[in-house]
């Protein structure tokens, strides 16, 4: 299995935006869930050049975020289609994405943050080889959620 990274087009970002609905817990990250997070994603203009689609045999199944900070760091977000999650393929999805991350952009550091009740995804963040920094407090889905900072040193 190949993934393929590309600039994400409208098509895509709205399929993902409005189709793409997550279970129980995990509709946490459903792009409708967080007013400010769905424009951004949906408004080309205000998404820019930061999110890229993830593609296999033509077939959308993922998104990759990927933002410029400080000092060679690159801070990522994604996400795998719905009815993809859960099935294992989560390292092979992640170490995709971060060899994608090196390849274009060459960091020195690639850091995420992940709210501290989706353990699942912190156990393949540590798998992968992302360790944890801090914990922080972060207004989202119309309420105030603890989120875990990891990096990952390249």
């Amino acid at each position: 299995m190949t993934y393929t990274f590309e600039m994400m087009t409208q098509e895509q970002a709205m399929d993902i935006a409005y189709k793409w609905h997550y279970d129980g817990d995990y509709s946490f990250y459903d792009m409708e869930a967080d007013k400010e997070d769905l424009e951004e994603f949906v408004d080309p203009k205000k998404r820019g050049d930061t999110m890229y689609s993830v593609t296999m045999y033509n077939e959308l199944v993922g998104f990759f975020s990927v933002y410029k900070g400080e000092d060679s760091t690159f801070d990522i977000g994604l996400g795998m289609r719905p009815d993809l999650t859960g099935k294992g393929e989560g390292v092979k999805f992640l170490n995709a994405g971060i060899a994608f991350v090196k390849s274009e952009f060459k960091p020195k550091k690639i850091t995420l943050s992940v709210a501290t009740f989706n353990q699942r995804a912190i156990k393949l963040y540590r798998k992968v080889g992302f360790i944890e920094t801090t914990t922080f407090m972060q207004d989202t889905n119309g309420s105030t959620f603890e989120f875990l900072k990891m990096e990952y040193e390249c």
